[in-house]
């Protein structure tokens, strides 16, 4: 094709590349050419179909203007360039540029978006509206984008949520409204191989749990009168949360303790609420420390799919601290302790599990505006030197309250000595107590 690009008559090409014996197209230059036309013609339509723009407008002006496209040395490597991608299967790390279109891969490279998988995450990062931020990028076009990533997601190995192209009603997906039914983790979808398997998870609005783990015949369940209309463990969840419903804060803390609690409980322990016992809720405990990758991630409304219970901190995980994962334990025990209060559970499991321990933070000291060492000892050679002189009872005085001051961290602030006064006392019990007042009334010691 190359040869007949560069004007090289059919009949040399027929004798050069094949032999007219086994290749009847080559028989006669007559037939060669009309098989060298088919080929190319075929070379060309792939490259108006998979080409950039620029390529296929000069093609179809080409053919307009000669009845067959005239291609030169670099617009015939193009058109190959272009028919070969149309053959190729598409990778996470190619080039946005090799695959969409020059105007709108400078769109995406404005945005910082490299890659075909760098794509993906992006549109899966922003969610449904992932396109209004990129200049000149409309719905329309969105959706074709996300269409095609979606028919190559088993080339890219890689997954377009849900609600990406989803439709929307005044800025929220239609599909937010839909209940997600959580699994055990042995029943989740498995990944590539050796790879962990996904989770489903949603917020306590849109979960679902099967019947079996539902707490409906949970083994805690209390057999007396209940309190509460509560069929299950979900029910006694919102039952309790409707306790807050006029306390905003305190109801959004308590909602996240308590559906991140659930869902491990029948995600990854394969356990209805209503059926723990003390050793799972130590498991719980432990889990707080450092949880489950699966469940941790950036920051998302509830309604995306890709919301998750913990969210990354700056190094990626999400490990709580001792007085988040106390106040989590002290959360679950309370709301534990109204089930039983109400009679939806036959006893508490976390009054046998004691709080995380906390480490209590000294505040540092100050130096920086501490005495320099020199200059201490200088003082306190004066002050030494003048209370030995006989009748130096006031020095005295001043020597006693101002190393009491020194060893007790105050020095030589006056302002926070003086409000201190009466504990100076049993130091300053055989001096004149009259001259330190009169000292922490504002007059200096020399």
């Amino acid at each position: 094709m190359r040869a007949f690009v560069q004007r090289i008559a059919p009949a040399i090409i027929a004798r050069t590349y094949y032999d007219p014996d086994e290749d009847a197209h080559a028989a006669t230059p007559a037939a060669m050419e009309r098989h060298l036309n088919a080929m190319l013609d075929s070379l060309v339509q792939l490259a108006m179909a998979h080409g950039s723009s620029a390529l296929a407008t000069h093609l179809r002006a080409s053919i307009k203007q000669h009845d067959r496209p005239l291609l030169t040395a670099v617009t015939f490597r193009m058109v190959t360039e272009a028919a070969q991608l149309a053959a190729a299967t598409p990778h996470a790390d190619h080039p946005i540029g090799a695959w969409l279109r020059p105007r709108i891969a400078r769109r995406l490279k404005g945005e910082g978006i490299a890659t075909l998988g760098e794509l993906v995450a992006f549109c899966n990062r922003r969610g449904p509206s992932w396109w209004r931020s990129i200049p000149r990028i409309g719905r329309g076009r969105a959706r074709a984008i996300v269409s095609w990533l979606r028919k190559h997601q088993a080339k890219l190995q890689l997954t377009i949520e849900i609600d990406v192209d989803s439709e929307e009603r005044d800025g929220v997906p239609l599909m937010a409204d839909e209940l997600v039914e959580v699994v055990p983790e042995y029943y989740a979808d498995r990944g590539p191989l050796g790879s962990l398997p996904r989770l489903r998870l949603a917020p306590l609005e849109r979960l679902s749990v099967p019947h079996a783990l539902s707490g409906a015949d949970g083994e805690n369940r209390s057999s007396a009168f209940c309190y509460i209309q509560a069929n299950h463990d979900l029910d006694a969840v919102r039952a309790y949360l409707n306790r807050y419903r006029d306390q905003p804060k305190t109801l959004r803390a308590y909602t996240k303790e308590l559906e991140r609690f659930l869902l491990w409980a029948v995600v990854l322990r394969g356990k209805a609420l209503s059926d723990l016992k003390v050793d799972d809720c130590e498991a719980y405990k432990d889990f707080l420390k450092n949880p489950d990758p699966r469940f941790v991630g950036e920051r998302f409304v509830r309604h995306s799919p890709r919301w998750r219970p913990f969210a990354a901190g700056a190094d990626g995980s999400a490990s709580l601290s001792a007085e988040s994962q106390r106040y989590a334990v002290r959360a679950l025990r309370a709301a534990f302790t109204w089930w039983v209060d109400v009679r939806y559970l036959a006893g508490n499991p976390w009054k046998a599990v004691n709080d995380p321990a906390v480490v209590k933070r000294a505040s540092a000291m100050k130096i920086e505006r501490a005495l320099p060492a020199k200059l201490w000892r200088k003082l306190r050679g004066e002050l030494d030197a003048r209370s030995a002189k006989e009748g130096a009872v006031q020095w005295r005085a001043v020597r006693a309250a101002i190393l009491l001051m020194g060893d007790s961290g105050v020095a030589p602030r006056g302002s926070r000595a003086c409000p201190a006064r009466e504990s100076h006392s049993v130091f300053l019990r055989d001096t004149r107590s009259t001259s330190m007042g009169a000292n922490c009334r504002g007059q200096r010691p020399a």
